[in-house]
């Protein structure tokens, strides 16, 4: 899935380097536009990306909205 995060102003790179250690992120970055951070995040079920969301990227300090993206196979044909 992606996660993009918005954050308060000036949290941003003490929010970041947060998400980058959080266990199932592959890729976090701060990006420009409406959203601030877009992280890449790989977990075994819906259930557990659902806990990581709410359990540790809204718990991080200076977050204050997310929208998670879940990424789904196309079938061409």
């Amino acid at each position: 899935a992606y996660v993009l995060i918005r954050i308060l102003p000036g949290k941003l790179a003490e929010a970041l380097a947060q998400i980058q250690k959080t266990p199932g992120v592959k890729m976090a970055h701060a990006v420009t536009g409406p959203t601030d951070i877009i992280a890449f995040v790989e977990t075994e079920s819906m259930d557990t990306l659902g806990r990581l969301i709410v359990s540790r990227f809204q718990e991080t300090p200076g977050v204050t909205r997310t929208t998670t993206c879940v990424v789904t196979p196309v079938s061409e044909g």
